[in-house]
């Protein structure tokens, strides 16, 4: 499986984002452990993990707050060491597609959604940077969206999109 993991983290200067590489990382800790060391004196700092344009997963880390995870499909976790690691101990299915519908912020009502996915975690893990969960949801869902179109849009609309474009560009 061919992985993209990237961190961005805002602290007092405004975002910054750095490549990840996870292949040697043993449990959820040490990946928090990196995700740190890529800012240090980060207030806010995210993990998006891009897995054969297939998966996607989100880790969050806030000052003194408890690790949040979101999962695209709880699949990879179960075709990846890397997903295992990163979702593995994520118990809670997200917010299913077919709920969609009951809050959905109008942004996708023309997209068909993959009624496939599997999606798990804390889909709420960006709601106050401007990402609702449904929209999340909707954008893991979308038909032909990837992982990182997922990705840069978010990156876009919470703030760091041209960080996160000029790390794939490097």
């Amino acid at each position: 499986m061919s992985i993209f993991a990237a961190a961005v983290a805002r602290g007092k200067n405004g975002w910054m984002a750095s490549e990840l590489d996870l292949s040697g990382l043993a449990d959820i800790d040490e990946v928090v452990d990196a995700l740190r060391d890529a800012e240090p004196d980060a207030e806010l700092a995210l993990l998006f993990v891009e897995s054969d344009d297939e998966y996607l997963a989100i880790l969050r880390l806030d000052e003194a707050e408890d690790l949040r995870v979101f999962g695209s499909d709880s699949g990879f976790a179960e075709e990846s060491r890397i997903g295992s690691v990163l979702l593995g101990e994520v118990e809670t299915p997200a917010v299913g597609v077919d709920d969609l519908a009951a809050g959905d912020d109008g942004e996708d009502e023309e997209q068909p959604v993959d009624p496939d996915i599997d999606p798990v975690g804390d889909a709420e893990l960006l709601a106050d940077l401007g990402v609702s969960a449904q929209r999340l949801l909707a954008l893991c869902g979308m038909e032909g969206m990837l992982p990182s179109d997922v990705t840069a849009e978010i990156c876009q609309k919470i703030g760091c999109g041209d960080e996160m474009e000029e790390l794939r560009e490097a």
